[in-house]
């Protein structure tokens, strides 16, 4: 009998936990209400089977248990019996993936006149190119990818110069406008979903994959990577940004072309001397740094993620936290560089610089409990820490100890990495947040010492 209660207890406890829970699908902002309906039909079949199974279970248990007076018939066919079930499980099966196939039908049908958008997954960030006034996404080629050319795009085919390029996890859609997103990975196989939008699909390295939607409300909403593409997958996140049109053609309107990014001059190393004058002041006149002034080193680091930094500061992305005392000292002066030529003239000089000395530690700790922290860093920073471009990493050997220190806390403390612009920062904030205190955060820096 307790067994029977237990089986209707648990029946019970199940459906009124599907009915009354919060959790539940996010609200829907695409079209395909219809993907709803197929879950919900799915929901209601297996809901009925496993209501009546157990049900069945427990009227079996009481009608059919031990009893010293009575004695088991055998029965080893019933075709009756067996015909209902074949009846009713055909048609529950059928019930579950006959609007699912009508679904997908529609879900590989793309509507004439829709926008095309690529999405280009890497370990681990999104990045996407949209065409342009031509409407037409030039080709690519693996070959092609270089720093300067990250999305590979064939250099020679015209229907190229003019395509949108968009370095940055966040997607703009205009509102009520079909679009197709043509998937491409650069390395593993990840997976493209927005719960929101009721699209999901896997990217496969050489293949081009797809999905279409029309947007049906504003908001941002969530891009997850679903399928686990290395150590960093977690922190593979993006959004889609879904406006009116006047406010996405304003957005589209500031990203770069292919062309443009082309015709990017050569930065000016000279220039880059003079504009550093400035600099010298505090992170000396080699770049070495001075823990007085708390002044990083920089000697060493690359020109792409120089640039970055100052953009970011002079921007208010970094240095705008009511905590991150030294970022706002940095801010102001990221701000005297009046344009992005200036910019990568005085990181293209600081870059060339010979190298100096290696700083002297000053953090000190346990470098072999350090080694294991690290051996999830080196994912993107690589294994002796020299940094990659393609993770958008930036090196860390050589560097000066203290500053690391402080940033790997800065970080977990959500003093840098928590502005929404700062993607690359949050994705760090997520990794620092593995560092559980001050200790553990030495012991990584000390073992970076040793690189």
């Amino acid at each position: 009998m307790a067994i029977a209660i237990a089986l209707i207890l648990l029946a019970l406890g199940s459906v009124l936990f599907h009915f009354l829970s919060p959790w539940y699908f996010t609200p829907i902002a695409s079209n395909w209400s219809a993907i709803d309906t197929t879950i919900g039909i799915t929901f209601w079949v297996t809901g009925v089977v496993f209501v009546a199974v157990a049900g069945f279970t427990a009227w079996a248990v009481i009608r059919y248990r031990h009893r010293s007076d009575a004695r088991a018939a055998y029965e080893p066919e019933n075709k009756k019996l067996e015909w209902r079930l074949l009846l009713i499980t055909a048609l529950g099966v059928a019930a579950m993936l006959a609007p699912g196939l009508v679904v997908w039908a529609k879900f590989v049908q793309v509507p004439q006149g829709a926008d095309v958008i690529e999405v280009v997954a890497q370990q681990w960030s999104w990045s996407y190119r949209l065409p342009g006034r031509d409407g037409k996404l030039g080709t690519v080629n693996a070959r092609f990818v270089s720093d300067t050319n990250p999305f590979g795009l064939n250099p020679d085919d015209p229907n190229g110069r003019d395509d949108v390029l968009v370095a940055s996890p966040e997607l703009h859609l205009p509102l009520g406008r079909p679009v197709k997103l043509l998937l491409r990975s650069k390395d593993v196989l990840h997976d493209f979903a927005v719960a929101q939008l009721r699209v999901k699909m896997d990217m496969v390295p050489g293949l081009v994959s797809y999905v279409w939607f029309t947007p049906t409300r504003t908001g941002s909403f969530d891009i997850l990577c679903q399928e686990l593409c290395g150590t960093a997958h977690f922190a593979m996140r993006g959004k889609v940004v879904v406006e009116d049109a006047g406010t996405f053609q304003a957005w589209e309107s500031r990203q770069p072309t292919f062309a443009q990014a082309q015709a990017r001059p050569a930065a000016d190393v000279a220039v880059g001397k003079t504009l550093y004058a400035t600099c010298a002041a505090c992170h000396g006149a080699q770049a070495e740094g001075n823990i007085a002034t708390n002044a990083p080193r920089l000697n060493g680091q690359a020109a792409w993620y120089l640039e970055r930094q100052l953009r970011q500061f002079k921007a208010g992305v970094r240095g705008a936290h009511e905590k991150d005392q030294y970022g706002k000292l940095m801010a102001p002066m990221a701000a005297t560089l009046v344009d992005d030529a200036a910019i990568a003239d005085v990181a293209a000089y600081i870059a060339a610089l010979p190298a100096a000395p290696r700083p002297a530690a000053t953090v000190h700790g346990d470098a072999e409990r350090g080694r294991s922290h690290f051996a999830t860093c080196a994912a993107c920073h690589g294994a002796d820490a020299r940094g990659n471009f393609a993770t958008n990493a930036p090196r860390l050997q050589g560097a000066s100890d203290w500053y690391l220190a402080r940033q790997l806390r800065n970080f977990r403390d959500g003093v840098r990495g928590a502005h929404p612009q700062d993607e690359y920062g949050g994705q760090m904030a997520l990794m620092a947040g593995m560092l559980v205190d001050d200790a553990e955060i030495g012991d990584m820096v000390a073992y970076l010492n040793t690189r």
